[in-house]
């Protein structure tokens, strides 16, 4: 096992019912500004909810951020926030919301151009100050509520955003309020989360037993379930196993002290980027094709996950990972998920396209061991047609 620093200090308010507690969560003499994105939040009602919650504190709220948040959209809600005097930050939403609002509480306090922001990686953003946030979770994929990451659209580019002072001071996963969904975003949920875990453990092995047998569980949990809360809303018990899911997919504890890869969520960003496609749905296409070409170089890890995960115990090594390849892409396409590129019109041109965007953002050297070149990017994306 590598060596490693562990650090989450978000507060996890799960279950029903619980919206009432809202309001020992936030000072008293906060002003609030609620973040959230299309108009469900409050077609729905979840925003009248949220603001009688709030009681007597002053609350401006801030709708429209994208499904993959623009730059410019939320330099907007930068500029509320601030003649507004908003002290505290409530997203209410999905992972793009909540990616969103920490760009937000970062950007509020910025003593250099907001879009410097954009361009420091995973070295993190240089800032001592952000504005303190919490998230009210209505689609459980990213994992956002309970890590210090985001992902931010800038000139059609995707910039992960970093900080340790984006980590939100509580998060409230209700399934409740998940229950308006539509199926597709459902499984586009299942997908992103299932991929998460996919990117800290199908690398090399490390001898980190914990991990491994965590990244499993959840795994399992999510093929479990997943089918079972994209077809039925009645559920509860499914969707908050899925919720839980999500959220320890990425809050970090199965990511330590293993390598990790990521090279799925650099291609899917660029394809979302350039076509707009769903962002769980970019990794189901491009993962079963990215295993296919790398399963030699994940191939210890690869047995263990048919082992471990898709319990393929029979026959010779190649055939073992073939089959849980193989499953793994039935398992997105049983929630829907078409997984290949024509379907999304995206022919030759297109392809080039998303290599000329990695090109531009040196995204050259991927995967665990920084060997996965565009070369290699190209081959996957035209086996995926």
């Amino acid at each position: 096992m590598l060596d490693f620093n562990f650090y989450n200090p978000t507060q996890i308010v799960f279950g029903q019912n619980r919206l009432g507690e809202l309001d020992q969560m936030i000072p008293a003499n906060a002003k609030v500004m609620i973040v959230y994105g299309g108009g469900s939040a409050k077609k729905y009602g979840t925003i009248d909810k949220v603001t009688s919650a709030l009681g007597n504190r002053s609350v401006v709220e801030f709708g429209g951020v994208e499904a993959n948040p623009e730059f410019d959209t939320l330099m907007k809600a930068v500029e509320t926030a601030k003649s507004e005097k908003i002290d505290f930050l409530l997203a209410v939403g999905g992972g793009s919301v909540m990616d969103g609002t920490k760009f937000i509480s970062l950007a509020m306090h910025y003593d250099k151009e907001a879009s410097d922001i954009l361009f420091h990686g995973f070295a993190g953003v240089p800032s001592s100050k952000a504005t303190p946030l919490g998230c009210i979770v209505t689609l459980p994929a990213t994992g956002s509520e309970s890590n210090s990451f985001s992902v931010v659209t800038f000139n059609e580019q995707k910039y992960p955003v970093m900080s340790p002072l984006t980590f939100p001071k509580f998060s409230l996963l209700d399934p409740d309020f998940t229950i308006t969904l539509p199926k597709e975003q459902i499984a586009n949920g299942v997908a992103d989360a299932f991929i998460h875990v996919i990117e800290q453990y199908l690398t090399m092995p490390v001898d980190a037993r914990v991990q491994d047998r965590m990244a499993e569980g959840i795994m399992r949990t999510l093929i479990e379930v997943g089918q079972t809360t994209y077809n039925d809303n009645e559920n509860l018990e499914a969707r908050k196993n899925f919720m839980w899911s999500a959220t320890t997919a990425l809050n970090g504890i199965i990511g330590v002290g293993v390598p990790h890869d990521w090279t799925t969520h650099m291609i899917g960003h660029e394809l979302t980027a350039c076509f707009g496609i769903a962002h769980g749905r970019t990794l189901a296409i491009i993962l079963p094709y990215l295993l296919k070409e790398r399963k030699q170089n994940k191939r210890a890890k690869l047995l263990q996950y048919a082992d471990r995960v898709w319990d393929l115990r029979e026959g010779s090594e190649d055939e073992r990972i073939e089959g849980a390849i193989a499953k793994t892409e039935e398992f997105f396409n049983s929630l829907d998920i078409v997984t290949n590129l024509t379907h999304y019109g995206i022919d030759d041109k297109g392809i080039e396209k998303v290599l000329s965007n990695m090109e531009k953002m040196g995204l050259t050297a991927l995967s665990e061991t920084q060997d996965l070149g565009l070369d290699v990017v190209k081959k996957i994306l035209v086996s995926a047609k």
